[in-house]
């Protein structure tokens, strides 16, 4: 992976080259933002160029040395991935065990579609961790000197899901680094990762792309047209990783858009016993695709507020979300927008917290229908 290969993150990258440039490289760095933007490409092409033997004028990797070769096919003998695992799939949680699995995952979903690291694991709700045993396997690696570079590099995907015990032993990795080690952490959600750990990071922001960005992607990777990719990149909010999805999931999003309605119009009938077997039916959709959801219901309400306004141009929907909205964005108003906002995203904290999954939900229809009456 070249900076070159990124789209956009221009700051970021100067900001990344001039570390290794000027040899100030910290021992441990953390690369934060949101999801799918670019941040574990932006590591990898990172540890490319530090390994590379003959990086350009421009300041990227040359892509045809010895180094760069090995890192095409991740398998450069100075560089340790570790990410979450499965103990169904790694009897010992290591990241080793499924490494295979690792580079198929990275070849096809160079922005980190979690969902696809699920399937990839054959688990489609399951919850990996990165488990203490890993800990003890990557200081293991790093107890050797580097083989042929000058560093040996660890790329930790998704640091926020270290078990406790497994942060707590690396912490003597980070605060009594080896010379020829460096660490390198990127986290969707920085605000889970272990106070001690965060706090002895040197940390750099990735902020989402600029919609252009997302939609000029989607044109020259996706074929899209110019008018259907800006519509996508403005519903995927910044990440390509999203606008992807929205290409790729069309009957996870008919299916949501469906839920939605049935919410929608058992909470404006106040129909009780259909939107408690509704609450039923969402929680069978499992952990990760309930959290998707509320996502998506966060973005109708937006979007039918924004229609309810009568800012057409501001509205980014399908047309099967138009055929329902033309009629139900009278609902959504200033009086309960940003109550309805609250409750979803509450449902969805609930939820990822591992809250029962069949009360959240009819708890948070109880909800919406007082406050549809608004």
């Amino acid at each position: 992976m070249k900076f070159a290969d990124i789209p956009a993150h221009e700051t970021v990258k100067n900001r990344l080259r001039a570390l290794v440039d000027c040899d100030r490289m910290p021992h441990a760095l953390l690369l934060e933002g949101p999801a799918g933007v670019g941040k574990f490409a932006l590591a990898r092409a990172l540890a490319q160029y530090i390994h590379c033997e003959h990086r350009t004028p421009d300041g990227d990797s040359c892509g045809v040395c010895p180094s760069c070769r090995q890192h095409a096919t991740f398998n450069h003998a100075d560089l340790v991935f570790s990410f979450p695992v499965l103990k169904a799939v790694s009897d010992l949680g290591l990241s080793d065990d499924v490494l295979p699995q690792w580079r198929d995952f990275l070849t096809r979903n160079p922005f980190m579609n979690f969902g696809e690291w699920l399937k990839e694991l054959d688990n489609p709700n399951g919850q990996p961790l990165i488990y203490s045993s890993e800990s003890g396997n990557i200081m293991r690696k790093f107890a050797t000197t580097s083989y042929s570079t000058k560093y040996k590099i660890l790329l930790m995907w998704l640091p926020e899901r270290m078990q406790p015990d497994c942060a707590n032993k690396l912490l003597k990795m980070i605060e009594e680094p080896a010379d020829d080690s460096l660490l390198v952490f990127v986290s969707n959600n920085s605000s889970e990762i272990l106070p001690t750990i965060y706090s002895r990071l040197q940390r750099i922001e990735v902020k989402r792309l600029p919609d252009a960005v997302v939609a000029d992607y989607m044109q020259r990777h996706h074929r899209l047209g110019s008018e259907d990719a800006a519509v996508v990149a403005h519903l995927a909010e910044g990440s390509i990783l999203q606008a992807e999805k929205l290409l790729g999931v069309t009957d996870e999003s008919k299916k949501f858009l469906g839920c939605f309605i049935d919410l929608m119009r058992g909470a404006y009938q106040r129909k009780v016993g259909p939107l408690r077997k509704w609450s039923v039916d969402i929680a069978g959709l499992g952990r990760e695709a309930s959290m998707r959801f509320l996502d998506y219901c966060s973005r109708m309400m937006r979007e039918n507020f924004i229609t309810n306004l009568h800012h057409g141009s501001l509205v980014y929907l399908t047309p099967d979300e138009q055929a329902f909205c033309k009629n139900f964005s009278p609902f959504i108003n200033e009086r309960n927008v940003e109550s309805l906002l609250r409750e979803f995203n509450q449902a969805k904290i609930d939820i990822g917290a591992n809250g029962n999954a069949k009360i959240i939900f009819f708890d948070l229809a109880v909800k919406v229908i007082l406050l549809l009456k608004r």
